[in-house]
Parts: C-alpha cells; sequence; structure tokens
C-alpha cells in the first residue's frame, strides 16, 4: 500500500497520557459547584430532608482530593492509563456515594453517571473503558435497590414507582453503553484521522526534501560540470606531455580519475531527485516513469501507455512537476506492483479538457465490500493470509492508499477505485487485465497551465532554499 509509518502503537499507547490532571481538576470543581448549589436548593427552597452531614462530607472528599492534586502535582503533569482510571472511578463511587444519600434512582441528577464513562470511551484504552463502564453499570444497578429514600420535612416520601425506577434503570444502564460506544468510535475515526494526515505531512515532507536534495546536487552537478571537464581535459594533455616522467605522471592520471569519480558521485546522488533542477516541469510521461522508476525490476512488468484521447491533440502536455504528484504515483504503482500476478498498466490520457492517468494490474482486485472505503486511513486492502507470501516482512496499516488519494486531491485530481470488471466497455487488452483499478483525473488547466507550443524561456535560476 505504499510507505507506512509506525504511528498506530506509538500514537495509541501515547494518547493515554494526553489527559492533563488540570482538565479533570476543572471538571470535579464544576460538579463539586452543581452537587453544592442542587443540595442548597433541596434543603432550602423545597424543604427535603437531607442527612447534610454525609452530603457534605461527599462533597467534602471531592473537595480534598482537588487540592490535594494540586498542591502535589504541576499544572501541566499528563495523568498516565492508571491513573486516569482512578481519577475517574473516584468520580463515579463519590457521586453514587452521593447519589445513595438523596434518593438513588429517584434523583434525577443520577444521569450524571454516564459521564465519567463518556470521558474513559473517549481518552482511554478500551480495557479501562470497560472497567468503568462495567463499575457504572454496577454501581446504577447497587442504586436500584440500596438508597436513603428523599422525604420532605413534613415526612411526605418522594419515591418513584417501581416500574418507573426500573425503566430509570434500563435507561442509564443503555445510556452508559451507547454513550460509551459511540464516543468511543468517534474518537478512534478522529485519532485514526489525525494519525493518517500526520503521515500524509510526513511523506510529503521527505518527497519534498528529496526534491530540494535532488535540486542542489543536480545544480551543483551543473555549476561543477564546467571546471571538472576543465581539469579532465588538462590532466588527460599533461598525462600525454609526461610520457618521460612516470611520477608526474602517475599523478596526472590520478587527477583525471578523481575528476571522473567526482562526476560519478555527482551523477548518482542526482538521482535521489529531480534530473533538471530548475525546471519545475516535466512531459506527463516522464513524471509518470518518475513516479515508476522504483518499482521496475521488482519481477513484474511495468506497461506504459501514454498517449492522446480521441480527438485529443496529440502534443503531449507539460504538467507541474510536483512531489504531491509523484508520491501519489508512486504509492499506487507501489500497490498494483503488490498485489498484481504478473503485469500493471500504466496508461495515460489527455484532451482539451482533462487529464487521466490510470494504474489497473492482473490481480484479485479490491474486494467488493470494501470498494467504497478504500482510501479510509490504517484499512489494509486485499490482505489475507493467502497474499502475505507476496509481500513478505510486510505489515502495512493501510496508510498508502490514503496518502496518495490525499496528496492527488490535493493537486485538484478526483479519485476512482474499482475493479476493472466493474467498468463498463473493452479494450484490446482487457481480457488481461483483471484485478484493481485506480484513476485519478484532473482538469488539465489545474494540471498544465503550460502551452506546449510555447517557446518561451523559463526565465532565470531561483536559488534553491536548504533548511
Amino acid at each position: 500500500m505504499g510507505p507506512d509509518f509506525d504511528l498506530g502503537t506509538s500514537q495509541v499507547s501515547s494518547r493515554s497520557h494526553w489527559i492533563r490532571l488540570r482538565t479533570l481538576i476543572f471538571l470535579r470543581w464544576l460538579a463539586v459547584s452543581g452537587q453544592l448549589g442542587a443540595i442548597a436548593a433541596a434543603r432550602y427552597y423545597y424543604d427535603l430532608d437531607l442527612n447534610l452531614g454525609l452530603c457534605y462530607l461527599a462533597i467534602g472528599t471531592a473537595i480534598i482530593a482537588n487540592l490535594i492534586a494540586i498542591f502535589i502535582y504541576p499544572e501541566n503533569k499528563r495523568l498516565s492509563e492508571h491513573e486516569s482510571q482512578v481519577t475517574l472511578l473516584f468520580d463515579l463511587a463519590q457521586l453514587s456515594f452521593l447519589l445513595y444519600l438523596t434518593g438513588g434512582l429517584s434523583n434525577p441528577f443520577a444521569l450524571l453517571l454516564m459521564a465519567p464513562v463518556s470521558v474513559a470511551a473517549t481518552a482511554l484504552r478500551l480495557r479501562s473503558t470497560l472497567i468503568l463502564g462495567g463499575a457504572g453499570i454496577v454501581l446504577t444497578t447497587f442504586l436500584a435497590f440500596v438508597y436513603i429514600p428523599l422525604r420532605t420535612e413534613q415526612g411526605i416520601l418522594l419515591e418513584l414507582p417501581p416500574i418507573f425506577r426500573f425503566g430509570f434503570w434500563v435507561a442509564i444502564v443503555v445510556g452508559i453503553s451507547f454513550m460509551a460506544i459511540y464516543a468511543r468510535r468517534v474518537s478512534v475515526e478522529l485519532n485514526a484521522m489525525s494519525d493518517a494526515l500526520l503521515a500524509t505531512q510526513m511523506a510529503l515532507a521527505r518527497e519534498q526534501k528529496l526534491t530540494d536534495l535532488g535540486g542542489v546536487v543536480a545544480a551543483a552537478a551543473h555549476e561543477l560540470g564546467t571546471p571538472l571537464a576543465t581539469i579532465k581535459l588538462v590532466s588527460a594533455e599533461l598525462i600525454d606531455e609526461l610520457s618521460d616522467h612516470p611520477d608526474l605522471k602517475e599523478d596526472a592520471m590520478l587527477i583525471r580519475d578523481q575528476a571522473d569519480r567526482c562526476r560519478d558521485i555527482l551523477r548518482s546522488m542526482g538521482r535521489a531527485g529531480n534530473d533538471d533542477p530548475h525546471m519545475r516541469r516535466a512531459p506527463l510521461e516522464s513524471v509518470i516513469r518518475e513516479a515508476a522508476e522504483p518499482h521496475q525490476g521488482r519481477g513484474k512488468d511495468l506497461h506504459f501507455d501514454v498517449s492522446p484521447a480521441t480527438g485529443g491533440e496529440t502534443v503531449q502536455p507539460i504538467i507541474l512537476r510536483q512531489p504531491e504528484i509523484i508520491h501519489g504515483l508512486r504509492n499506487l504503482v507501489q500497490n498494483g506492483v503488490d498485489f498484481a500476478k504478473k503485469t500493471v498498466w500504466i496508461e495515460a490520457r489527455w484532451n482539451s479538457d482533462t487529464i487521466s492517468i490510470r494504474i489497473v494490474d492482473d490481480g484479485k482486485g479490491f474486494p467488493s465490500q470494501l470498494i467504497g472505503r478504500i482510501g479510509d486511513p490504517f484499512m489494509s486492502t486485499r490482505r489475507n493470509g493467502g497474499e502475505k507470501n507476496q509481500r513478505p516482512g510486510y505489515d502495512g496499516m493501510g496508510l498508502g492508499l490514503f496518502i496518495a488519494k490525499t496528496l492527488l486531491e490535493r493537486t485538484g485530481a478526483e479519485m476512482t477505485f474499482t475493479n476493472i470488471g466493474d467498468v463498463v466497455g473493452s479494450g484490446p487488452v482487457r481480457s488481461r487485465k483483471s484485478g484493481a483499478l485506480v484513476e485519478a483525473v484532473w482538469k488539465r488547466d489545474s494540471l498544465s497551465p503550460f502551452s506546449t507550443n510555447s517557446a518561451e524561456p523559463l526565465g532565470k535560476n531561483e536559488p534553491i532554499p536548504i533548511a
């Protein structure tokens, strides 16, 4: 699927340390304020007979816990997985004890039992979420049967009928489960997208660095070409003139050999990036072949078919040579090579309005049930037990196609992922193409803002920035 980045394990393991103690302290202060306000209103406005001593003891416990955390730990402390779990369990237990003193599930504030579980589902691992969720359900069940009923000062009992209390219990248990599942699902998807976008930025930054490095090296080769050629020419003349002086002749030969070596080194280094650093444009076929070059010689045949569409102009368009395009196409070619049986076809077509590039292989194609999800991050496609031998030692996370799709769409491409069998129509080699088809289509003006017949000069070369 293209280059993968070791983000899954490291990022997931570190997210449990993303919760700041300061955040939980602030939330606990809000809870304490609400609890004090609710008890004051119940006692002095509604004349409820409450055990104020125990109620204030429960609230005071939360206040003491906050004060201890404030004075012992720094404000920017990040809680570990275990510390976050213990903190949320404490909040859950404190709230449950307060509900026990104030009517159990007959107290409408019993809904707040869902809050600590939702926080755990958003920020902690699955194990901690299950522990918090299980504790919340157990405490809710306990409060359904064991509690101090609410009474007014006149002795009137305020209590829900059993059927309503049972319904309230069911609602809280279902709410805990639903909120936990919902919050965790959304959190996992957001975190996966965040990691995948980070990997995309890393891939693009790496490609840009390679491009700039190649530009610097090629620029150096261009500037050093004349002096190296002069050194080689003079050393060759000295070799002829020093035939009677073996020692001096040997030194001249050494100078010539080292000049050749400098030339070869600069040439090999230049292959890592642009062949021509001063040009930010290139013919369509050149860009395609540059993107596919690392995957040639990997045991699969790459067939290039670059030709105008029916009725299109015959002159090949000059396109922007962007790192996004090269890296995106390179990932798509790698995906095709990885899963092809023998052959990968890379086809390019253009007309006056659009430019399209299609990559087709003769493998098994994308699983039909995943066609609509291809391009999502951390979703490995066409990966099963029988295909592990095709990519020995490879354990991708499904980032390759996501990176390719994201980078190419940034350049204005419209991406299509399907299987060749799903495409209507036929071609001369249709019977051999049986696998996946990936197509990128650009509006011509966005990819090729140059006139193919223009002979205007490119202008003065600008310095290439070096980080």
